[in-house]
């Protein structure tokens, strides 16, 4: 990241407001235990997720990637009393530190984590979302999407992460690097997709805001 960005990048996380400790002892954490920490949602996206629940007025929440929990935790404190927001994460191994700090929001009663496939554990939940994080296995972004259409409500709200995916959507792609090829499907996918009304946000690394009609 050249100077120029940096100095944008800092002014503009200060736009929501201050990443309070819980959250910066998050990402230290998160830093400290983890092989690939930039997973990691930051403060500015996960002030975006949470003014977009807010904005929303969403009740019931699905995401689909929990990985440490920070856009989890930024997402419920945006939610009322009554609302829950069911985050499935697949790698079991993380499962201890998005626990650890679930347990200290004080929101976990509306924090309902599972471990395991999302694509097969949400097809079982009785449920209908009205909001949906995607942020899962690239490689499954469209399998996720094509899932989630049936288990959503009408005008739900669906975002998906990482549509930019480093600029490597925009450079010929390698037989085996299923990562961008995902990704690629997913975009091309939704642009045809007359289902949902469709942006993208140049934030991080690409956020798709998607709403269904």
């Amino acid at each position: 990241m050249d100077r120029i960005s940096e100095v944008c990048d800092d002014f503009i996380n200060k736009f929501g407001g201050d990443e309070d400790a819980l959250l910066q002892n998050l990402v230290r954490e998160t830093y400290l235990t983890q092989l690939h920490p930039r997973m990691l949602s930051n403060w500015h996206q996960g002030s975006l997720l949470n003014f977009l629940v807010h904005l929303t007025g969403a009740k019931n929440i699905l995401e689909i990637g929990t990985f440490s929990g920070y856009a989890t935790i930024c997402m419920a404190r945006a939610l009322t009393d009554d609302g829950k927001i069911t985050t499935i994460e697949r790698n079991d191994e993380i499962e201890w530190l998005s626990k650890k700090y679930f347990n200290q929001t004080k929101l976990d009663q509306k924090i309902f984590a599972m471990t395991g496939d999302a694509l097969t554990i949400t097809p079982k939940l009785d449920e209908q979302f009205d909001f949906v994080f995607i942020d899962g296995d690239k490689r499954e972004y469209l399998d996720y999407y094509q899932m989630i259409m049936s288990k959503t409500t009408e005008n739900a709200t669906i975002i998906a992460d990482n549509v930019l995916w480093d600029t490597k959507i925009f450079k010929p792609v390698a037989s085996n690097d299923y990562m961008t090829q995902g990704i690629i499907k997913f975009n091309d996918y939704v642009q045809k997709d007359h289902r949902v009304r469709k942006i993208i946000l140049p934030l991080r690394d690409g956020l798709m805001i998607l709403q269904k009609i």
